[in-house]
């Protein structure tokens, strides 16, 4: 999987969690960028992430993200990439 893959199915993940398809997500990108993104919706985005790419984070690491990019730097070392 290429980043270009990660990052296309990391926004659609993004879209569908929050249900508005002009979101675009970057490695910057943080919950203060996004208006729903609130504590529900941050759990209801974890887990849909790890059912997008079929790994399962450890709550350290989820406690650790800083941004999107955090994020995907994880995913990526579940799915050795």
């Amino acid at each position: 999987m290429t980043d270009e893959q990660i990052w296309a199915s990391v926004t659609s993940v993004f879209q569908s969690v929050f249900d508005r398809d002009s979101i675009e997500v970057g490695p910057a990108t943080t919950a203060n960028d996004i208006e729903e993104w609130d504590s529900l919706n941050h759990v209801q985005l974890i887990v849909a992430i790890e059912a997008e790419f079929k790994i399962r984070f450890r709550p350290v690491e989820v406690a650790a993200f800083e941004n999107v990019g955090d994020m995907v730097q994880a995913l990526k070392k579940h799915k050795n990439l």
